[in-house]
């Protein structure tokens, strides 16, 4: 077999022919896909619908969830705020009891502090007086002998 050479316009057509192949295998390739495009197309956005859908129900979900959480978390609050101020109202009765019940006591402490200080000074005054009167017996005279060892 001999060397054949090809010329330029040979190698031309036979590149031009090469590509019209490719373009008619491209060409054939498309309108197989192009059959399925719309019904894909059409798939395509109702899944895409169906996914927004389901993004929607979550979202809504989700804030109805959210405001369900406010609520209970403002209730527990206000219901903490109750307590605490049942508790405050407790602690203010106890405390205005302890106080009326250490003014009793302080005001009977007073009082028997009153009575022992004047029985003191009674004590005080009966034997101040027996010592004057002892004073001037002895100086009178009158006073007998058994009344020093007293």
């Amino acid at each position: 077999m001999a060397f054949k050479e090809h010329s330029f316009a040979d190698r031309a057509q036979a590149g031009a022919e090469g590509k019209k192949a490719l373009l008619e295998r491209a060409r054939a390739k498309a309108a197989a896909l192009q059959e399925g495009a719309d019904e894909r197309r059409a798939e395509r956005l109702k899944i895409a619908a169906e996914r927004n859908a389901r993004a929607a129900a979550k979202e809504a979900a989700q804030r109805a969830e959210d405001e369900r959480l406010r609520l209970e978390r403002e209730a527990a609050e206000a219901a903490r705020l109750q307590a605490e101020a049942e508790a405050e109202i407790v602690r203010q009765r106890k405390a205005a009891e302890e106080a009326e019940l250490l003014a009793a006591v302080k005001a009977e402490e007073e009082e028997r502090d009153r009575v022992l200080k004047a029985e003191q000074k009674a004590a005080r005054d009966e034997r101040y007086a027996a010592r004057k009167a002892a004073k001037k017996a002895r100086r009178k005279g009158t006073m007998r002998w058994d009344d020093y060892l007293k």
